[in-house]
């Protein structure tokens, strides 16, 4: 008797909540854009998601300024507007998953919990083998009592209670239909609106480290339990391209386009800028060059916008548990005049690396007429990349 195939895996997508406030921070920005270790907070969470071998989508909800913060969005991703509740938000994303099939499974967790890691992710989406829901939860420590108006009231029973964390995981079709039967009903998670439903959810253990960011000494917190302030390594690599001047093509430099009689020839749009701080950062992490990465024999980079190189690269650090310290650039031109465009060009490294803006060097220089680039037959570019990771 021949045994059939087994099932596909289900597709697996995740919803990133990012569209609130959070002025109990006190912070003058939406607290998701905090840094925390030199990234957003909103990042960390994004990171975790996004490089989970098993999330092969997923849907950001937040606002332009959130999303500028974040830019360029990993592949597979897209983004859905934040609601003035938590569920228009929730429904939102779903409206953009429209197209799933309701056998997929679902994440959705709030960019308030930026501890996220793979081994909760992989405890919840075993859990969804054998039901239709769960949820991360931690034991209660203290000793819980009833706030009355006049002082503390009796001893409530912590060993009946837990703490719930994001994210939680669903079957899509079910998530689906939780949010369609609530109405306008107000609820604090999604797993409410699911019991509502009749429908069990499961519990798996969840994870001190996803402390949620909700006052500002929690910042304090959160530094404490990702490791932010511990020992750490520096390393630093180097990066250097070239690219010939050509008549007929737009002018792209560190990101941007620069109005000039010709452009930069190349398999991609030929950011010699982008190109050498790629380069830099993979030599940091000892992980290969460009060319390693994105092939120029391979079809699908040909016009390539290179901010998608660079984010692959600070990615990759992010994956290793690493920050961008800093990062130097010269490009050495005879025309055009770098100098006008320094100012955009350091946005939009820090935009696309997700860091500061302190920490980008942007410095241009001419050879005096001497050699290719005096000649004003291309442009090059040199950089160097500094890196900090955690002392294993």
């Amino acid at each position: 008797m021949t045994e059939s195939a087994p099932s596909p895996a289900p597709r697996v997508a995740a919803i990133l909540l990012a569209g609130g406030r959070g002025t109990r921070t006190g912070f003058a920005k939406p607290k998701q854009l905090e840094l925390l270790g030199d990234r957003p907070v909103l990042r960390w969470s994004l990171d975790a998601l996004a490089g989970h071998h098993a999330v092969s989508a997923g849907v950001l909800v937040a606002d332009d300024d959130a999303m500028a913060a974040i830019a360029p969005m990993p592949n597979g991703w897209t983004s859905a507007d934040p609601g003035a509740e938590r569920q228009h938000s929730v429904g939102n994303a779903l409206a953009a998953l429209a197209g799933w099939e309701d056998d997929a499974l679902v994440l959705v967790h709030d960019a308030a919990r930026p501890g996220l890691t793979p081994d909760l992710i992989d405890r919840l989406l075993a859990a969804l083998r054998d039901c239709q829901a769960a949820i991360p939860t931690l034991p209660v420590p203290d000793t819980l009592v009833e706030q009355l108006n006049d002082g503390a009231g009796g001893v409530v029973d912590r060993a009946a209670l837990a703490r719930v964390q994001t994210p939680q995981a669903f079957r899509l079709g079910t998530l689906r239909s939780a949010h369609a039967e609530a109405a306008e009903t107000a609820a604090t998670d999604d797993a409410q609106l699911v019991r509502r439903l009749g429908v069990a959810v499961m519990t798996v253990p969840g994870d001190p480290r996803l402390h949620k960011l909700t006052y500002a000494e929690d910042m304090a917190i959160l530094r404490g339990l990702l490791g932010i302030g511990t020992m750490m390594r520096t390393a630093v690599g180097m990066g250097y391209d070239v690219h010939r001047l050509v008549a007929g093509k737009s002018l792209w430099i560190g990101g941007i386009e620069i109005a000039h009689s010709h452009g930069l020839e190349g398999h991609s749009d030929a950011d010699v800028a982008l190109h050498a701080l790629t380069d830099a950062i993979l030599g940091a992490l000892a992980d290969g060059d460009i060319g390693d990465h994105f092939p120029p024999s391979d079809p699908q980079w040909r016009g390539a916008a290179s901010h998608r190189f660079l984010a692959f690269a600070a990615g990759r650090v992010a994956a290793r548990g690493g920050r961008i310290d800093h990062v130097d650039l010269t490009i050495i031109a005879e025309a055009p005049k770098i100098g006008p465009h320094r100012p955009a060009i350091r946005a939009r490294i820090a935009e696309i690396l997700a860091i500061s803006i302190e920490r980008v060097s942007v410095k241009a220089t001419t050879t005096e007429r001497l050699g290719f680039t005096g000649r004003r037959e291309g442009i090059a570019a040199q950089a160097v990349a500094t890196l900090q990771f955690p002392e294993n």
